[in-house]
C-alpha cells in the first residue's frame, strides 16, 4: 500500500493524483492510473487513502452562476461590535444560514470578516444586505465592494 514519505509529505504519485483531480474531479480511476503509469488497483488504493487521510475533502459540481441568474458578486467587509469568542461563534453560526453568502473569512486587519455574496442583481443584494447581513449577530457596520468582473476564480 502507498504510504506517506518518511518526512510526512506526499510522494510524487500522490501529488499527481491531487493535481489531476483538482482539474477534473470526475476523472475515472482508470484514467488516473493511465496518467500515473500505474495499474488501476494501486491507484484506487492511493485515492482511497488520500480521501481517508483528509487530503481530498470531497467532490462537487461547480455550478454556472450565469445560467442560474446569479451574476452579481459583492465583497462585504464586516465589523463586529464584540469580538469575544462567544460573539464570533454566534456570527459564524448565523452566516451558515444565509445562502447568498458564498464565502466568509475571518480577517486580521481593520475589519473582522470578509464575505463573498452572490445575488441576482444589485436590488437583490441590497435586500440581502438589509435583511440578512445587517441582522447577523454583533454586526456594527459593513462596507460593500461590487465586483465588475472575475478575472481568476479558481474554476478551471
Amino acid at each position: 500500500m502507498a504510504k506517506l514519505e518518511k518526512d510526512g509529505h506526499l510522494d510524487e504519485f500522490d501529488r499527481k493524483i491531487l493535481t489531476l483531480l483538482s482539474k477534473d474531479g470526475r476523472m475515472p480511476v482508470t484514467d488516473l492510473a493511465k496518467n500515473l503509469g500505474l495499474s488501476k488497483s494501486p491507484c484506487a488504493v492511493r485515492l482511497k487513502r488520500l480521501i481517508n487521510d483528509g487530503f481530498i475533502l470531497g467532490f462537487k459540481a461547480i455550478l454556472n452562476p450565469v445560467k442560474l441568474d446569479l451574476n452579481h458578486v459583492a465583497f462585504v467587509e464586516v465589523k463586529l461590535n464584540d469580538t469575544k469568542e462567544s460573539a464570533l461563534q454566534a456570527f459564524n453560526e448565523a452566516v451558515a444560514g444565509v445562502p447568498e453568502i458564498e464565502q466568509c473569512h475571518m480577517i486580521a486587519g481593520a475589519f473582522d470578516y470578509l464575505l463573498k455574496v452572490r445575488t441576482k442583481d444589485i436590488e437583490n443584494y441590497r435586500q440581502v444586505l438589509g435583511e440578512s447581513i445587517s441582522g447577523l449577530p454583533h454586526v456594527a457596520s459593513s462596507s460593500t465592494y461590487v465586483s465588475m468582473e472575475s478575472v481568476k476564480d479558481g474554476v478551471s
